[in-house]
């Protein structure tokens, strides 16, 4: 007998989050997300995600033991920004077994319908602005750092209860062997071009750190506001992410382009912690994992992009290419062999032909899926 639970309080909580260390148990490419990390993006009490949202959490049982897990979201300021009804599922983790996966995605169909919601879409890992998709292409390799990773039957149980494709989301790999020179060959000639029209291009500076990631924030929410499912950050959503993200980011590998006072772009790439994270156990930094995370950061050979933006004024410059190219150009030497680009959406040609000009390749591909609710 298959029963659904919800959770209701911190012990049911930290279940769900150990859910899939044993579900992944065998799984070489699994990275355990860090456990504190889970527990405040799940905790109302912490995360300002749940100052204007809610998320209920579900476990289900069979004979006693959990076989999986989902969350029902609903995203009032997604629906206000880009006026729907939507609601959404995430942290869907299930072992294989339709009937299992159909009791979850009921669950949360009919939590987001009793808000009113008359669209389901997912997964989606509480917003866009965290980990989103379903992995349907590349499953021979570990995910990049604050990307998602599943078993590949998980699309069958989601298509089985009758989702379909809402849009695909894509991950380059470019090697160090394979990148494109021409980027850093053209960047010194670019640049002297936009300094001739005010702009120029510099690293992120950490001490000034408040001040530029408010800048930066601004430029986010107006650089992606015409994308898919874009939702603006606000003021606390954005510093709680800013906060994580000033541990392990590197100043190389954050370039902005600024005008005057006014930065009008800017590209970001972290370390690929999950080279540290996969060696963690249940994604406990204590007693030991807390080490292997602190001496591991000088070890790590690969990269992702996961930001870059310009605004739409600025946009055709060349101000992309030289990001890019100084990202590169700083990535070369530091014992970097690889990076992952992403996500783009499918149908954004402008960037997904600026990656692929560096001679990137599309290695992985990800899957968000809708259903309307019936009435």
């Amino acid at each position: 007998m298959i029963t659904i639970i919800p959770v209701e309080n911190k012990k049911q909580r930290t279940k769900f989050i150990d859910f899939p260390h044993d579900l992944y148990e065998n799984d070489p490419n699994y990275v355990p997300e860090l456990f504190l990390g889970q527990e405040d993006l799940l905790n109302p009490e912490k995360h300002p995600f749940y100052k204007h949202s809610s998320a209920q959490l579900f476990l289900a049982y069979k004979d006693e033991k959990i076989v999986g897990r989902i969350a029902a979201i609903w995203n009032v300021n997604n629906n206000t920004f880009n006026q729907t009804q939507e609601g959404q599922f995430g942290f869907f983790d299930c072992i294989n077994d339709q009937e299992v996966a159909d009791k979850l995605l009921g669950a949360a169909l009919n939590w987001i319908k009793n808000k009113g919601g008359d669209t389901l879409v997912g997964p989606i890992n509480l917003t866009t602005n965290d980990t989103c998709g379903l992995l349907i292409e590349g499953f021979d390799r570990p995910p990049m750092a604050m990307m998602p990773y599943n078993y590949p039957y998980y699309q069958d149980l989601i298509t089985g209860f009758g989702f379909d494709k809402k849009t695909d989301l894509r991950a380059y790999l470019v090697t160090k062997n394979q990148a494109s020179q021409r980027s850093v060959l053209l960047l010194d000639k670019l640049e002297e071009r936009l300094k001739r029209s005010g702009i120029i291009l510099r690293e992120i500076n950490l001490k000034d750190f408040k001040n530029e990631a408010a800048k930066i924030k601004s430029v986010y929410n107006k650089a992606w506001n015409k994308n898919l499912g874009f939702v603006p950050m606000t003021d606390e959503e954005f510093d709680y992410t800013a906060k994580d993200l000033k541990m392990i980011v590197d100043p190389k590998y954050c370039i902005v382009a600024e005008k005057g006072d006014e930065i009008i772009g800017f590209v970001v790439g972290i370390p690929n912690i999950n080279e540290i994270l996969i060696k963690i156990k249940r994604g406990r930094l204590l007693p030991t994992g807390i080490f292997k995370l602190l001496f591991g950061k000088k070890k790590i050979k690969s990269l992702r992009v996961l930001m870059l933006g310009v605004l739409e004024n600025y946009r055709k410059l060349g101000i992309e290419a030289c990001l890019y190219g100084h990202l590169i150009r700083n990535a070369m030497p530091s014992g970097i062999l690889e990076a992952e680009c992403s996500w783009m959406l499918d149908d954004n040609y402008l960037m997904n032909h600026a990656i692929e000009q560096i001679n990137a390749d599309l290695y992985k591909r990800y899957r968000l899926f809708e259903k309307a609710l019936s009435s």
